[in-house]
């Protein structure tokens, strides 16, 4: 029996999943084409950015004399507050609130009727001994006594004027005088007023000169000396210079801070400066020097060190042929400071343009357009602005 075998199929299925597969891979690629077309071309489109506006100043020298800042609070030469040494009745006050009073001007008398009282009978017992002492002398002279009677008397008229000198002092204290020249502060005594020991009277303030106390690090002491210049700045009297000189210097290094006390004395004819006041002191240290100096402004600060843009023209040209400007960021070395002023110790040079204001808007290679319309503050004095 012959039986015949049925042709082979799977050959043509082969070749037509090839086509199909073929033709979905065409079909992608084409995609894959028109998308690309579409994305350049959106690229093409898209709109260039515009430069970014920023203010900005030119690097220039200026004469800085080295200066040391500290923070400093006025004392008095002489301050105290007048207190009671006894207790006792106020009787009369002899002052108003803010007087200027001399040293040993009458203050406060206290009513001391009583004790003068005593003190008059001991002044009486002490010359009663006395006239004994001088009878027994003359006893003694003609042998009516002995030694010993005369020795006793001495002794006994000794005793009596020490009592009396005693109570001579208790009196003395029921009268309170001003301890040294200055100006009286707010009064908190009135007549008829009982104190008791150490009550507050008065404060009393020697103001002419005063003090300015400030500490500086160990590492300045080199620069400091004896009769070194020191200026103040106070904030009640904007724009008012305050000159001294430092008349000493702590013996001893604070621990805790490595900080050196230092103490100077300002004139004050005029009384502005008053104890407690907080004040700018400047030093200086040294002879002028040139500096490069920027505002503040300028200098951006971070972690990893003070950067600063500086403007330099672009490779590309524009279509009238001007080469634009572009930022570029450059490290730099702050140095000291003086009001809305910060020298530059490294990393620029003299005549390099510098971004003032609108850093946050800017990075590497970005172009600008400067407007200086508004310009940051840079002074080295600077005052309060008016409102």
């Amino acid at each position: 029996m012959n039986v015949q075998a049925t042709p082979k199929k799977k050959p043509s299925m082969l070749k037509r999943m090839l086509i199909m597969i073929g033709l979905v891979l065409l079909l992608v690629a084409i995609l894959a084409g028109a998308k690309f077309l579409q994305i350049r071309k959106l690229i093409a489109n898209q709109p260039k950015p515009s430069p970014q506006v920023v203010s900005a100043v030119t690097v220039g020298k200026l004469q800085w004399r080295p200066e040391l800042q500290a923070v400093g609070t006025m004392v008095a030469v002489r301050g105290v507050d007048v207190t009671a040494e006894v207790a006792g009745l106020v009787r009369s006050v002899h002052f108003k609130s803010g007087d200027e009073v001399k040293g040993g001007q009458l203050l406060i008398q206290m009513n001391a009727d009583a004790d003068v009282a005593q003190l008059r009978s001991l002044e009486a017992q002490a010359a009663l001994s006395e006239t004994v002492l001088e009878r027994d002398k003359k006893q003694l002279a003609v042998r009516g006594i002995a030694q010993a009677q005369v020795d006793a008397d001495t002794a006994d008229l000794a005793a009596k004027r020490a009592l009396a000198a005693q109570q001579a002092a208790l009196v003395a204290k029921k009268t309170i005088n001003a301890p040294f020249t200055g100006k009286l502060g707010i009064a908190s005594v009135n007549p008829g007023q009982y104190i008791n020991p150490g009550d507050k009277i008065i404060a009393l303030q020697a103001l002419d000169p005063i003090y300015v106390d400030f500490s500086l690090p160990q590492q300045q002491l080199a620069t400091l000396a004896i009769g070194q210049p020191v200026k103040l700045a106070i904030d009640a009297f904007p724009g008012q210079a305050f000159e001294g000189k430092i008349n000493a210097i702590s013996p001893k290094v604070d621990a805790s801070t490595r900080n050196l006390l230092i103490e100077a004395t300002v004139a004050n004819p005029k009384r502005l400066l008053l104890p407690g006041m907080f004040a700018n002191v400047g030093v200086d240290v040294g002879d002028q020097m040139d500096h490069l100096t920027l505002p503040q402004t300028a200098i951006t600060y971070n972690p990893y060190g003070s950067t600063v843009f500086v403007l330099k023209p672009g490779d590309k040209k524009d279509e009238k042929g001007n080469a634009p400007l572009v930022a570029h960021q450059v490290f730099v070395t702050p140095g000291p400071t003086r009001g809305d002023q910060v020298a530059i110790l490294k990393g620029l040079e003299a005549g390099q343009q510098v971004v003032t204001s609108g850093q946050l808007k800017l990075k590497n290679g970005t172009s600008v357009v400067i407007d200086n319309s508004l310009q940051p503050a840079d002074s080295a004095n600077p005052k309060p602005q008016e409102q």
